[in-house]
């Protein structure tokens, strides 16, 4: 199915055609080849694939190959991270929220306990939204449909039935990128404290809304009306996941369910605050500080940085058990792409995926995808 959204993006040949052959896979266990992309996707076991195509800083047009439409919503996995960041930063602006404020000051339902590691070094938002906060568990894996599943209080504490460690401090905040799904969740529970909200009531009113997001949402155990429409994952060999998918409580750290319309709608929106045009969500500032690499980590606030000038890029990665993603954009061109897939094989196709785009619609130099 695809969708044109920009009434010239088959006069400027921006067809999806374009990137529906010499893609350059690295099936498992195989050698490198060259293969067209229905190829591709029966080689890696990939039963769905929905892109977004951004140009001209709007949506130039939405495809989906296999089985999805553009309505279907996959598990964007820490994707999620990066609306995340949105929604804090838009705190920070209200002055509800502090970059460098020790989260101590403001969280009741978690504490950076006192030791040699934070004695003069507190943790803050910054260092949280920018890995770099020296705080544990990378990754959350999920629960099969219907086990039980912990909240906010006990993802953090890794109290039953929580099956991921507690959250702690395991190095000086500020010293080292390590990539840290626990210290999103700290910012989750930031964000709760301080709208007074749910995350998804909170994220609705500061992201979804202004950005008209109509197809995220963080509920988890998805909603019925998710269930409608939702991609099955599937493992790297083409196995359904049992249950369709799992359950990903850790909401900041990769509970979004979304699609790449939807997300494509963000990264345009943060195109145009980065830029100083008019935007419903961040203002310039705070955009270009959102996009600036901490403290010579490869992060910015939320999200991957590379490059400078026409050059400079915005990137995040996901990967869900069953799911994987990619999106990037870049701010000065106006040009980027939001990938997504229902396959632990995901990366591997929306990496070749991405680098055909960025010859195909003549993108400013792309070196290595970061995350």
């Amino acid at each position: 199915m695809l969708i044109l959204r920009a009434g010239d993006a088959l006069a400027r040949d921006l067809s999806p055609a374009k990137i529906e052959s010499a893609l350059e896979i690295s099936p498992p266990g195989a050698s490198p080849r060259r293969l067209n992309l229905k190829e591709a996707m029966r080689a890696l076991h990939v039963p769905a694939l929905s892109v977004a195509l951004i140009d001209g800083n709007r949506i130039a047009w939405t495809k989906t190959w296999g089985d999805a439409t553009s309505q279907t919503m996959f598990q964007a996995a820490s994707l999620s991270k990066l609306v995340t960041a949105v929604g804090a930063l838009r705190l920070v602006e209200r002055g509800a929220l502090a970059l460098d404020r020790d989260v101590n000051d403001d969280l009741t339902i978690w504490n950076a306990q006192q030791s040699a590691l934070t004695k003069n070094h507190p943790v803050t938002l910054r260092w949280l939204l920018s890995m770099r906060a020296g705080v544990n568990v990378p990754g959350y894996p999920g629960y099969p449909p219907g086990a039980p599943t912990p909240d906010l209080a006990q993802i953090l504490s890794g109290a039953p039935p929580a099956t991921s460690p507690a959250v702690r401090v395991v190095d000086v905040p500020g010293r080292a990128y390590a990539y840290s799904g626990g210290g999103y969740e700290i910012v989750q529970a930031l964000v709760e404290a301080k709208s007074g909200k749910s995350f998804e009531a909170a994220m609705r009113e500061l992201v979804f809304g202004p950005a008209k997001m109509t197809e995220s949402s963080f509920a988890q155990p998805p909603s019925p009306s998710i269930v409608s429409r939702a991609a099955r994952g599937h493992f790297a060999d083409g196995a359904e996941l049992p249950g369709g998918w799992r359950v990903v409580p850790a909401l900041a750290a990769g509970g979004l369910w979304s699609t790449p319309n939807d997300l494509a709608k963000l990264l345009v929106e943060l195109s145009r605050a980065h830029r100083g045009e008019g935007n419903p969500l961040l203002s310039r500032k705070t955009a270009l500080e959102m996009m600036t690499p901490q403290n010579g980590g490869p992060y910015g606030l939320g999200g991957a940085v590379a490059g400078s000038g026409k050059r400079f890029v915005l990137m995040k990665r996901g990967q869900n058990v069953g799911y994987q993603s990619y999106m990037l954009v870049f701010p000065e061109t106006g040009q980027g792409i939001v990938v997504m897939t229902n396959s632990d094989n995901g990366t591997t196709l929306a990496t070749a995926v991405i680098y055909r785009a960025a010859a195909a619609y003549r993108w400013p130099a792309l070196d290595k995808l970061e995350d």
